[in-house]
Formats: C-alpha cells, sequence, structure tokens
C-alpha cells in the first residue's frame, strides 16, 4: 500500500472493485498536497530565522516639552467684579494682551482718589522726617559750639584760678612782710617804752613809737585781710571752674537728649514714610492687577468664569490658554522591567491618532505611517500608575511630525532595541523574559566583529 516493497501486486488484484483502497493509493494530487505542506514547513523553519527588532510598546500622550509651553490658566490675583471681557474663546492672543477687565469688592480700596491721597501721606512724612532731620544737624552743631565753649570757658577759669593762686602767694608774702614790721614795731616799742621810762627819750618820741606801731599793726591786720580774700577768690575760681564743667555736662546731656528724641521721631517718619511708600506701590501694583493680562501668546481654549456682574475670589482660575508656539514632544510610560533598557537618545517610532499606519514592529524598515522620535528625559521615579514617564522629541534626522498635530493627541510608542533572530524573540516572549539590551558601543563593536 505504501509502494515500498519490491513485490508488486498491482497487476494481480484488481482493485476496481474496492473503492476504500483505491482510495487509499497515491495520486498526483495527494503528492502535490505533501509537497505544499513540506515546503510549507521549510519556510516557517527558514522564517524563523528572520531578524527582528525588539522594541518596547506604550502608549502616551503629545504635549509640550518645555513646561511653560504647556496648557496652562490663567488666575485672579485679586478678589474682584467681572466688568468686561476683552478676547473670546479660539482667540489667539500676544503676550500681554488683556483677557478681562474686573473692578474691585473690597471697601478698603473703593476710593478713586486712594493713589493720590496715598501720595500725599507719604509726601507729607518724608516732610517729617527731613525736618527732623535739620532738626538733629541743629543739634549736632550745637553741641559742637557747647564743646568748643565749653574749652574756652575752661581755659578762662583756669587763668582765673592761676591769677587768684598767685594773688594769694603775693599776699601771703606780704602778710609775712606785715607779721615782720609787726615784729619789729613791737620790739622798737618795748624799747623806746624802756627808754621813756629811764628819761633817755622825750615824751613825743615815744608817742611817735606808738603811732608807727598803731600803722605796723594796721598793715599787719590789712595784709591777712588781703589774703584771705584772695583765699576767697582762689576758692571762687576753683568753684567757677567746677561749676563750667557741671554747666557743659548739663547743657550736653539736654542737647544730647533733645538730639537723640530727634533721631527717634526722624527714623520714626522715615519707618512711617517708607510704610506709607509700601503700601502706595502696593495700591499702585492692585490697579494693574484689573486688568487680567495673557501671560503668554496662544489660543484661548476655555473661558472657566463667564458673564458680566459675576465676582471671583482671589486666585480663582478664569480661562485656559493653549500656546501656539510650543515644541512638541511625547510623554509616553514604561514598565519597571523595561525601564532599565531605556536611555536618552532611543529611537522610537510613533503611531500618531488620526494619521494611519500600517506597522509591523519587528521590522521598522517596512513600516509605513510612523514618525520617528529620539528619548530626550526619563524621570528617575515612578509614577501613581507605577510606571516611568519618558519624554520623547521630534528626530532630527528623520521627517517631520504633521504640522496639524495638537498638545493631547494620544500616541502609540514603539522603542526600537536590540536586532536578534526570530525563534528568539518568539521563545523570549513565550518564557516571559526582558528584551536583549545592548548600548551603542556595544553594538558597534558587535558590527566590526561581524
Amino acid at each position: 500500500m505504501l509502494d515500498i516493497s519490491k513485490n508488486k501486486i498491482g497487476d494481480k488484484i484488481k482493485v476496481d472493485g474496492y473503492k476504500s483502497l483505491g482510495m487509499s493509493f497515491p495520486t498526483g494530487e495527494s503528492r502535490k498536497r505533501i509537497q505544499i505542506l513540506v515546503w510549507s514547513l521549510v519556510g516557517a523553519f527558514l522564517f524563523l530565522f528572520l531578524p527582528w527588532t525588539q522594541n518596547i510598546r506604550s502608549q502616551g500622550f503629545v504635549t509640550a516639552l518645555r513646561p511653560d509651553q504647556r496648557p496652562q490658566t490663567v488666575h485672579s490675583i485679586i478678589a474682584g467684579r467681572i466688568e468686561q471681557w476683552h478676547v473670546g474663546e479660539g482667540d489667539y492672543v500676544q503676550k500681554g494682551d488683556t483677557v478681562l477687565l474686573i473692578s474691585e469688592i473690597k471697601d478698603d480700596y473703593f476710593d478713586p482718589m486712594l493713589l493720590d491721597r496715598t501720595r500725599l501721606q507719604v509726601d507729607a512724612k518724608s516732610m517729617a522726617a527731613r525736618s527732623y532731620a535739620e532738626k538733629v544737624k541743629s543739634l549736632d552743631v550745637q553741641i559742637g559750639a557747647l564743646r568748643e565753649n565749653n574749652v574756652l570757658r575752661r581755659e578762662q577759669a583756669e587763668n582765673r584760678l592761676k591769677m587768684a593762686e598767685l594773688q594769694v602767694t603775693s599776699d601771703s608774702i606780704k602778710f609775712e612782710q606785715a607779721k615782720v614790721n609787726f615784729k619789729i614795731g613791737e620790739e622798737q616799742l618795748k624799747r623806746a617804752e624802756k627808754l621813756f621810762e629811764e628819761g633817755l627819750r622825750s615824751l613825743t618820741d615815744f608817742e611817735q613809737r606808738q603811732l608807727r606801731f598803731q600803722e605796723v599793726q594796721a598793715g599787719l591786720i590789712a595784709s591777712e585781710n588781703d589774703l584771705l580774700k584772695s583765699i576767697n577768690a582762689r576758692i571762687a575760681a576753683q568753684i567757677e571752674l567746677n561749676a563750667i564743667d557741671n554747666d557743659f555736662r548739663d547743657r550736653m546731656a539736654k542737647a544730647t537728649a533733645d538730639m537723640y528724641e530727634a533721631m527717634s521721631a526722624q527714623f520714626d517718619a522715615e519707618a512711617t514714610a517708607t510704610k506709607l511708600e509700601n503700601q502706595y506701590t502696593n495700591y499702585e501694583v492692585r490697579t494693574g492687577f484689573r486688568y487680567i493680562l495673557a501671560p503668554q501668546e496662544g489660543y484661548i481654549t476655555r473661558a472657566i468664569q463667564v458673564g458680566i456682574g459675576e465676582t471671583i475670589k482671589e486666585g480663582a482660575e478664569i480661562i485656559s490658554i493653549l500656546p501656539g508656539n510650543a515644541q512638541l514632544a511625547v510623554e509616553m510610560f514604561v514598565q519597571p522591567v523595561d525601564f532599565p533598557l531605556i536611555r536618552i537618545g532611543n529611537k522610537v517610532r510613533f503611531i500618531f491618532d488620526g494619521w494611519p499606519a500600517i506597522v509591523f514592529s519587528g521590522w521598522p524598515q517596512i513600516t509605513n505611517g510612523t514618525f520617528g522620535g529620539v528619548v530626550h528625559a526619563i524621570d528617575n521615579f515612578a509614577g501613581l500608575n507605577g510606571q516611568y514617564r519618558i519624554l520623547v522629541v521630534e528626530d532630527p534626522e528623520d521627517k517631520p511630525w504633521p504640522d496639524a498635530l495638537r498638545i493631547g493627541s494620544g500616541a502609540d510608542g514603539i522603542a526600537l532595541l536590540n536586532d536578534v533572530p526570530l525563534w528568539y524573540e518568539i521563545w523570549r516572549q513565550l518564557n516571559g523574559f526582558p528584551p536583549d539590551y545592548y548600548t551603542n558601543r556595544e553594538k558597534a563593536d558587535n558590527r566590526k566583529a561581524k
């Protein structure tokens, strides 16, 4: 039946009457089927040796590379009441354009002349501070004059004290001379009295001697009196000298106290003026906050606060702006097992929502409709979803991304890794092993070795 034996029975047995036996014999059609099966198996076996590019596939979305170019909301710094809208949703605004005008709702800022009146208070306090400063200068000059006057008065008093001391010395010498004259006159009077008693001198001579003695005695008393006057004058000069110092200290203490009091008033006025100046600046800046300005150029995407006359709180969201000249990037997430294989500069292929593509992830050469990217930044910590975030920018060596691509669009990323045989990739997937990874230097070395 299998046509293996050399003994042929086909010519001896007639199989025409045996339909089932006839169907078991090989025919030309059956041989074709066998050949197709064999060649299919051979093709499948050879197919296993085709090169396969390992990859990591992840979903992401389009965003802006720089944080200041991503969609943002504009907040109101102050509480207010909506008065006038200057833009509408979908409008393109430049940086600094007025978006909204609000008015004050706090009674502290209702006064329309608030800035002018605050400026008057600032000027008044500044003038008061300058007045106190001039008073301090005057008192400082007065203190200097007191010091100079004290020096002169002290020199004058010292001179008087020296004169009094010299006068005391002179009068004491005269007093000593008067005492000597008194002693001599007393001795002469005694001798004249003795001679008068003995009759050797006349009464007239004795009386003249008594008169001279009285003059000498009067001179002694006068000399002593002058000496006492000189001593009193010296004491008075000393007291005057001491009084000058005491008077100088009193005047200096009073002038210094007045100067420090004026300085304290000056500093208090300057502090109040500075506080008022700060308050004036705050009022002026707050007045500018009534105009809500666009922080950057872009499109007004949504008005969060609407209407006229509606009140908004401090820090309330008003509108959202989408920057018009943002540098696009794709924010994608990878599993922790694939994270060690991602490096800055790795190539990534993207399938953007709305752009059709034919994708063979293992054969990027025959993939059509994808766009190239390069890994720009990698987070070193996992997010709330347990995956690592990666930012991918446009590959400058590949075709540019579509002009109509917008922030928020979906993107299917394929990170390309090492080239391996297809059978190895199937074996890896069945066993759940991570992809192979080689650095660029190792890849270059391998190419050189081949």
